[in-house]
């Protein structure tokens, strides 16, 4: 949607409503409801205002300490929410309304730096510097249920009934079960200017995914966390709930596969056909993996889909078309990428595309040589293993030196408060699990 679109629909009365956004560090959209005037006569010219605390609160939106640029001692200020506007655009399942990221800057036009939308662009620009720009696709799970969000919250998440009560993995019966809302999804996102692919089950209980058209890294970003919003909100209004929990339950998680390949800026493919730069781009990737963990698995529910056999990879290992291992490279020739495995649901992918930048950059930077590529089950293969909890996964980010180098020490030790947040969090809760265990039995 164009600026001047914006303006015809303003004055004829078909928007009224512009959803001014930010991504936090959980991956969600932050922001404010402006009026469409209010949009163009001011904020589009001047900016708008945001409180800093929105890159400093936990999930419940509690303040936390520990965070440098947002604290009581800092008076919890503005920071300025700058439109995009090439990321105008309509928003179909909302009545009169459109959609604009922003980008976060201080009052003196600094970039917020720990911003997860400006983490990406620092490595977009290391890869402009190059000649290169990232191409991206995420391919996002999430699990559906029958329940409302507020009934679901009403039974403290439990007893939930999934949309489908078998697997319906590439089945046409099991999602025509469904397809009423996926439709309504996907043909939403159509609208809103996402290039949707298709819609497919998986195989937990009541599990789908839908896809779309790989594109520019920043855009794919921006339109992943518009859509795990918008579809959450399409089934609130079906009186439905979706969840992009990394695991669930028991049986399969939730993952997010980020297909990544390079090309030249002007859209030419160049650099994935070249062995020269592909093998020390993935080889970047298996040696980094560990250390950068964190801004692929976030949460302490993401460690939980590591689980052998389950199709989440354990192994540090890159083989060709191989589901078990976590680096898994697809395509020829101009198609030819690289499909990182290690990613669940609730990643932010601003961060987890990220990191890939960085790793891939320094295989690049210090020739590293790509092993043989692994043949057979991964799960069991004599591998380094991915980190299985995020206490480990911290650590392993604290002491890189890669990650410094390539985020700074500002990004790097705001991430590193956000981990220490949520594993004290967690370890101060008490769980259903240590009820049924230790109620009558301890």
């Amino acid at each position: 949607m164009t600026l001047d679109q914006l303006t015809r629909a303003a004055d004829d009365g078909t928007v009224d409503t512009v959803l001014l956004a930010i991504c936090d560090m959980q991956g969600r959209l932050q922001g404010k409801r402006l009026t469409a005037r209010h949009f163009l006569d001011e904020v589009v010219e001047h900016d708008a205002e945001g409180c800093n605390y929105l890159l400093a609160v936990d999930v419940d939106m509690e303040t936390v300490e520990g965070y440098a640029m947002s604290s009581w001692e800092h008076g919890y200020g503005d920071f300025v929410m700058r439109p995009d506007l090439e990321t105008l655009r309509p928003i179909p399942w909302l009545e009169g309304t459109a959609l604009c990221m922003a980008d976060v800057v201080w009052e003196g036009g600094e970039p917020v730096l720990a911003s997860p939308r400006q983490i990406l662009r620092r490595q977009l620009e290391r890869l402009a510097e190059r000649g290169w720009q990232a191409m991206c696709g995420t391919e996002l799970e999430f699990i559906l249920f029958r329940n409302s969000y507020e009934e679901a919250w009403r039974r403290g998440f439990r007893d939930l009934e999934p949309a489908n009560y078998y697997n319906v993995d590439y089945s046409l019966l099991g999602t025509a079960r469904v397809e009423p809302l996926i439709r309504r999804i996907r043909n939403a996102m159509s609208g809103a200017g996402m290039r949707v692919e298709d819609s497919k089950g998986e195989c937990n209980l009541g599990q789908h995914e839908i896809n779309f058209h790989f594109g520019e890294a920043l855009r794919t970003a921006d339109e992943h966390v518009i859509y795990k919003n918008g579809a959450k909100e399409m089934a609130a209004q079906d009186g439905m709930a979706i969840t992009f929990m990394a695991k669930w339950d028991e049986r399969e998680g939730s993952s997010c596969h980020i297909h990544l390949s390079l090309r030249g800026t002007e859209g030419e493919q160049v650099v994935f056909d070249d062995d020269a730069v592909f093998e020390p781009f993935v080889a970047g990737q298996l040696a980094a993996l560990r250390e950068l963990t964190l801004l692929f698995a976030p949460n302490v529910n993401s460690y939980k889909r590591f689980v052998p056999g389950s199709f989440a990879p354990t192994a540090v290992a890159w083989g060709h078309d191989n589901r078990t291992c976590s680096m898994r490279v697809v395509g020829h020739g101009p198609s030819r990428r690289v499909e990182n495995r290690l990613p669940g649901a609730d990643v932010n992918p601003y961060l987890a595309v990220s990191a890939m930048i960085a790793a891939g950059l320094h295989g690049i930077d210090s020739g590293l040589e790509l092993e043989p590529a692994f043949e057979g089950n991964a799960y069991e293969a004599d591998k380094p293993r991915v980190p299985s909890s995020l206490h480990e996964a911290r650590e392993l980010f604290a002491r890189s030196e890669l990650a410094r180098e390539a985020f700074g020490a500002e990004v790097v030790d705001h991430y590193l408060n956000h981990a220490r947040v949520e594993l004290d969090a967690f370890g101060a809760a008490v769980t259903d699990w240590e009820r049924f265990r230790g109620f009558e039995r301890l």
